[in-house]
């Protein structure tokens, strides 16, 4: 069984294959949807370039209390409450048969299932359906239990969290649900699912466990349009990888508020994907508003049946972002904002990245931009091309010198015009 691990700033596989992150937010897969359907979705992801599904065993939306397609609950009860030493193994089709299910199906597709064992508000009932069942005693036996189930399995990530704070029980919740995983599960790695506006180095920048960190940048715009900034907070708190695994979905009422009329569309999904990326994160999460809740009915809040925007554009485009990173020396990738002259602020600023004999140039808008071609090493000249990143192809322009600063003109301007410009060293 290959098995995933940490590469510098970067995950691989054992054999050394660069690993990109390309996750999807599919939460409520296991509790609302059947088989055939699970099935339909996957094959869907893979062929539109996915590598990891993030979903929850025990779901947000009354995952405690209202059962799924087959009309079974994860946990028994115990008087009247759900008992996670008690898991729902009873009989044929039970609730975790069906997880056991997609979870095979996945791996058949080459997905990787981004896993949580709960929802937050299972252990933090500050919000949210509940109820709180979580203590730090039945949270180690259960991550022991579920880590044991799955822990043969090749095609396991694991996400602790749910988004929530971590006050310290919480921190005492998830250290002990850790320690199950781990004593269990000894290969498969772990990280954290935090809450709207934080990373996982807010609460968890201490936990030896955890094998790359990860931020939950929202759908407001307190942070969609800092999230690399993010990125380099973790960066600067960990030596480990991170990513966003929760940035802006696509068709989501952009600040929670579909009275506003606007709906994050695929143009803002983007801007972070390639923000992100060029700031240094190990892969990027991509969501829609209607498939991470499996949505059948469309409301103001959510517009469009999972199965329709399934395929919105943004799904299709996110996987260029995978095809631009592997396209080059993966490892040696890292942020080099000193390589531009201007920068800009809020929706339309600039990133750049540097690897081994190439750079890219992200222009969120289009925006002309000037490069200092005398910072970027001893090439004789640079073979310059644009990517787009809504056709995912790549165009030779032109052949620059190496030495002095060069004014360049993306081919269009303005809102959803974004462009990334590669140069590539030739000695």
């Amino acid at each position: 069984m290959r098995t995933l691990q940490v590469k510098g700033r970067y995950l691989a596989w054992d054999d050394g294959t660069p690993f990109f992150y390309l996750g999807d937010t599919a939460w409520e897969l296991f509790h609302r949807l059947n088989r055939e359907e699970a099935a339909y979705y996957l094959k869907t992801r893979a062929s539109q370039g996915f590598t990891a599904i993030q979903t929850v065993a025990l779901a947000e939306f009354k995952g405690l209390t209202v059962a799924n397609a087959y009309g079974r609950l994860p946990l028994q009860f115990t008087q009247g409450v759900p008992d996670p030493d008690k898991p729902d193994l009873d009989g044929d089709y039970t609730y975790w048969a069906h997880v056991d299910h997609v979870i095979e199906t996945a791996r058949q597709h080459d997905l990787m299932i981004t896993l949580l064992p709960t929802w937050g508000d299972k252990f933090n009932h500050n919000w949210g359906d509940g109820p709180e069942i979580f203590n730090a005693q039945n949270a180690y036996r259960y991550g022991a239990w579920i880590a044991g189930r799955y822990r043969d399995q090749p095609n396991i990530i694991w996400m602790l969290g749910g988004d929530r704070p971590l006050e310290a029980r919480h921190r005492a919740v998830i250290d002990a649900m850790a320690a199950g995983i781990r004593e269990a599960d000894p290969n498969h790695l772990i990280t954290f699912h935090p809450p709207g506006g934080h990373d996982s180095t807010d609460y968890l920048a201490d936990a030896a466990y955890l094998d790359f960190h990860a931020s939950q940048t929202g759908h407001d715009v307190a942070h969609c349009y800092a999230s690399d900034a993010v990125m380099r907070k973790m960066a600067d708190r960990t030596t480990k990888p991170y990513l966003d695994a929760e940035p802006r979905y696509e068709d989501h009422p952009a600040c929670f508020n579909d009275r506003l009329g606007y709906f994050w569309n695929d143009a803002d999904i983007r801007q972070n994907a390639y923000w992100n990326i060029l700031a240094g994160a190990c892969g990027h999460t991509y969501g829609n508003h209607n498939v991470w809740s499996m949505n059948r009915v469309s409301t103001s809040y959510f517009p469009h049946p999972w199965q329709e925007a399934l395929t919105h554009p943004g799904a299709g485009q996110i996987g260029f972002v995978k095809k631009l990173r592997l396209s080059r020396d993966f490892f040696s990738l890292v942020p080099a904002p000193e390589l531009l002259c201007d920068l800009y602020d809020g929706m339309g600023h600039m990133a750049a990245a540097a690897g081994h004999d190439y750079v890219f140039f992200y222009s969120p808008l289009g925006v002309p931009f000037t490069v200092d071609l005398d910072k970027l090493g001893e090439a004789k000249y640079y073979k310059a091309s644009w990517f787009d990143p809504r056709q995912g192809s790549e165009t030779v322009f032109s052949v620059l010198p190496s030495t002095g600063r060069t004014l360049l003109a993306p081919p269009t301007q303005g809102k959803g015009c974004d462009w990334v410009l590669i140069l590539d060293a030739i000695t």
